[in-house]
């Protein structure tokens, strides 16, 4: 478990520090000076195996690195959108772990979404439909919007 820890904070940080501009710069100043250096080596078959040497290798680590950090991320985020649907009163708690259906499960919900969208595109306003001006009252009275009492902190402080 350890040796994850260490990855998963090495792969992050170097995440960080090739995503800067700074890295760009540095990796534009490596090629621009690899170029140059072209008539010094009369172009020749070596002066061209660093360079790809050095790119293909640097390219191959990096796919793993970059990878560990967007599965992380992926995670936090089906992680948090879960929370949401789970507390949220009206939300169908089957979304929770949607990521975890087979292609044509995920295919069937996608269609029904898009038939809700279809149907929602079409619905026009009825004249009762006074859904904003509930939440907005809501809101005033200190309830959210799945029924619980809104507890404002104490003397405007959040903490």
């Amino acid at each position: 478990m350890r040796s994850q820890e260490w990855f998963r904070k090495f792969a992050c940080g170097v995440a960080d520090c090739v995503g800067a501009s700074w890295a760009f710069g540095i990796a534009l100043i490596l090629i621009l000076g690899w170029g140059v250096t072209g008539p010094l080596f009369h172009f020749s078959d070596t002066w061209q195996l660093v360079i790809n040497t050095a790119t293909t290798i640097v390219t191959f680590l990096m796919v793993f690195l970059i990878q560990n950090t967007q599965n992380r991320d992926a995670k936090a985020i089906h992680l948090k959108l879960d929370e949401l649907i789970r507390s949220t009163s009206k939300a169908r708690n089957a979304l929770v772990n949607l990521e975890n259906l087979n292609d044509d499960e995920l295919a069937n919900l996608q269609a029904e979404f898009e038939r809700l969208q279809k149907r929602a595109k079409l619905k026009q306003p009825e004249e009762g439909d006074n859904r904003r001006e509930e939440l907005t009252a809501a809101k005033a009275n200190g309830v959210e919007k799945n029924g619980r009492k809104n507890h404002a902190p104490e003397s405007g402080k959040m903490f």
